[in-house]
Formats: C-alpha cells, structure tokens, sequence
C-alpha cells in the first residue's frame, strides 16, 4: 500500500530538496500509477537550463501558481514533459519527472505507447506522459489535494544517486538529476549505474 499522501505543503523546499525526495514516491495519474525512478530539479532563478530563463510566460506562472502545480509543455512540438512546480523560501522552481516504473493500469499504458516491455513504457520524460496521457490540459492543474490523480511518498529502496541533468545544453554540470539507483527503469543509465 502507498504511504501518505503528498500534499502542496510538500512543495515548499528547494527544486532539489524536492526533487530528491520525490524519488521512489508512487506517482497516480487517472488510473494508471508507476514508482518515480528518475527527477530532475530546475531553479527559477539563475539557472539557464530552467525555462524562467528564458521565457516570461513561465516567470508568470511561477508568480500565479501554489506550489505542487502542474506545469506541462510541448517539448520542441513533439512531447508533452510533466513538471511540478516548487516554491519555497530557498527559491521557486520545478521538477522535472522523466521517468517511473510501471505499476497499475500497465495495459493503458502499453496501449497507448505501442510497446510490450516494461522498461520501454516510462523510461523517459515524453514516453512518460504518452503512457499516462498527460497532456496539455493538465498544464496549471493542482492534482495533489485529492482525487484519483497524486503522489504518495514510499521509501527509495536501493538507494538515490545524484548526477548531471541530461537532454540540455546549458548548466550541465549541475548534480540535479536524481535516480533510483540500478533501475532499468531509467531513461539513461547514471554514471557508474546500470539502465
């Protein structure tokens, strides 16, 4: 059974506090649910990976949203990528959810991916919201006070490793991607890891 439910209070520390303590956490989206294997954090402020960098609609949302807010886009017109928005008094942000271990609703999932394997299912922040159909409309959603959709925080067994993000261009060198440690689950191996 899932251990206690996450709310918005949650979401109130750093992106990386969040994001590392999101790890092994069971993730519930309309009927289907995984165990959140791979994160990463992004700093509204000063870092140029993060889209309030760059973009002045995401500075807007960060002022208009609670924390524990929904923030989801269209990545380069293909994927649609699912964030949760953090703010705190160590700065605002997002994590970034780019891959989870399948657990219920698996045929849903292999339905809508087109795949059979497991590891194919989530391993990846756009095969992710393809399998759980998160889309556009869950952009600006507050999921965490009820319902079927959520998070439930269960402990990371075998561990969390800490590395560089992956799939962007700036800020690399940034410890800020979070994994379950040896899950094939993962949309890329950690360094010195296995997928």
């Amino acid at each position: 059974m899932p251990g206690e439910r996450l709310t918005a209070d949650d979401f109130t520390r750093s992106p990386v506090d969040c994001a590392r303590g999101l790890v092994g956490a069971r993730f519930r989206w309309n009927g289907c649910s995984g165990r959140v294997v791979e994160v990463e954090a992004y700093a509204a402020e000063g870092d140029p990976a993060c889209h309030t960098f760059s973009r002045p609609s995401a500075r807007r949302f960060v002022a208009a949203h609670p924390p524990g807010t929904a923030y989801v886009y269209l990545n380069y017109g293909v994927h649609w990528l699912f964030n949760i928005l953090v703010a705190g008094p160590e700065g605002a942000g997002f994590v970034l959810f780019r891959a989870l271990e399948p657990l219920t609703g698996v045929a849903a999932m292999r339905r809508r991916r087109a795949r059979r394997d497991l590891r194919e299912l989530c391993s990846g922040p756009g095969k992710l919201t393809q399998a759980l159909a998160i889309r556009e409309e869950a952009h600006g959603r507050e999921f965490l006070g009820g319902g079927r959709c959520g998070l439930w925080r269960e402990d990371p067994a075998g561990g969390i490793q800490a590395s560089p993000r992956i799939g962007i261009s700036r800020a690399r060198e940034l410890e800020w991607r979070f994994t379950l440690r040896d899950s094939p689950f993962l949309s890329a191996p950690a360094p010195g890891g296995t997928r």
